[in-house]
């Protein structure tokens, strides 16, 4: 390649040269004609010959007019590059402009929507205290006898407002996250109780769905460095995501386990329907549903990983999935372990 650059002449570089000398009025149309002609039966033979060459050697051109003209063309292709290059330099520009300006605009309306989310959120709080109020108020007959049918329905209705609350608290959370405001308050934690509590938190919707949840660990793992509270949401979260896109018959379980002097690691393992390799990604994008059509079978705000992986993030560690379509999911993160 490079051997070929360098038996490059300029006239070469040069398109149309013909019609360029036709037009100065160095040659007339025929004269170009004929020398075209010339030009290939010499090609014809094997070996290269330039038109110029030709048109020297009919005597239709001098080689000091060929040189000047050359030189012509080589200067006006530069002139023409470099205006090209300038053009092509402010298109970057106003192209880089307009960029900037849409990802500001973007980071504008993500802020504008994080704190609709926290307004609106802290606005249903209020309500739905005074609903949970009297709620139990009414199953614990405070204001009166109530039948078994009605106890029955405010039942109902104390669960689902029990899961709005919950719904209402993780777009707080969401909120916060998106805004930077979500603090870590790490301490030591016993991450045993902290698993121990979660699976109680969701025993009942396990056995609803008829799917076995277990719990691996040793007797003495250590404590950790962790936000009690935000872990334990993380758990319950993974616990409850497991749960639900498992098949009744199938199982969950959460393992502890050592990795190394100072790692506990955590993993919420299911036998679900898993999550396609393509689609990995999008199982963390807020509001985001693998099945989003209106006829979905699994509810939720699609937030649960997103702030998973936030939390965990925040406490400079790193969540990992691991997932086969149609055999099941493996949710695992380390957390420094503190020993005496």
């Amino acid at each position: 390649m490079e051997k070929n650059l360098l038996n490059l002449s300029p006239e070469m570089l040069i398109p149309r040269m013909g019609e360029y000398i036709v037009q100065k009025g160095l040659i007339s149309d025929d004269d170009l004609q004929k020398a075209l002609a010339y030009q290939q039966e010499r090609t014809s033979e094997g070996k290269r010959y330039l038109l110029g060459q030709a048109l020297i050697d009919m005597n239709l051109l001098d080689r000091a007019t060929l040189d000047q003209v050359v030189t012509e063309q080589l200067i006006q292709l530069r002139s023409a590059l470099q205006a090209a290059n300038r053009n092509l330099d402010q298109r970057v520009k106003d192209r880089t402009a307009e960029l900037n300006k849409a990802l500001n605009r973007l980071s504008e309306l993500s802020q504008m929507k994080a704190n609709f989310v926290a307004n609106i959120s802290h606005e249903l709080r209020t309500p739905l205290t005074h609903v949970k109020g009297y709620l139990e108020l009414l199953i614990t007959e405070s204001l009166g006898d109530i039948s078994d049918d009605q106890r029955q329905a405010l039942q109902v209705s104390q669960r689902a407002a029990t899961r709005l609350e919950g719904l209402i608290g993780d777009l707080i959370m969401f909120s916060l996250a998106s805004r930077g405001e979500m603090s870590m308050k790490l301490e030591l934690v016993d991450i045993r109780q902290l698993v121990s509590l979660a699976v109680k938190s969701v025993l009942n919707k396990a056995e609803e769905r008829s799917v076995q949840l277990s719990v691996s660990a040793l007797e003495n793992i250590p404590v950790v460095q962790a936000d009690p509270e935000k872990i334990g949401w993380v758990m319950k979260q993974l616990l409850d995501n497991g749960i639900k896109f498992t098949p009744s018959g199938g199982s969950v379980v959460i393992n502890l386990k050592e990795e190394g002097d100072n790692l506990i690691l955590v993993s919420v393992t299911d036998t679900g329907i898993g999550i396609p390799s393509g689609r990995m990604k999008e199982i963390f994008e807020p509001f985001h549903q693998l099945d989003g059509s209106s006829t979905r079978h699994f509810g939720g705000t699609g937030l649960g990983l997103s702030l998973v992986r936030q939390i965990i993030e925040a406490h400079g560690s790193l969540l990992d999935v691991q997932s086969v379509e149609g055999k099941g999911s493996t949710f695992k993160f380390p957390l420094l372990a503190v020993r005496d």
